[in-house]
């Protein structure tokens, strides 16, 4: 993991098309921005495993018994 240090305003620039921008700080709580292009989807972390957890389960034969079942 890489850490770095900005302020407030201060941004981080990845892959040449993602600029993530420190907009508050508030106590414990930071307030960030994200630019970046439509077709890149950003996620909260909590929500993307939770994403990840329901396409593993509808990967699973379960799930595809069940996609058979309603044809």
């Amino acid at each position: 993991m890489l850490a770095l240090t900005r302020k407030k305003g201060e941004s981080l620039v990845l892959n040449n098309n993602i600029e993530i921008t420190v907009l508050e700080i508030r106590g414990d709580q930071v307030k960030i921005g994200i630019s970046a292009p439509k077709e890149v989807p950003i996620y909260r972390k909590e929500v993307y495993l939770q994403i990840q957890e329901e396409t593993k389960e509808a990967m699973s034969l379960d799930g595809l018994d069940a996609l058979k079942d309603l044809f």
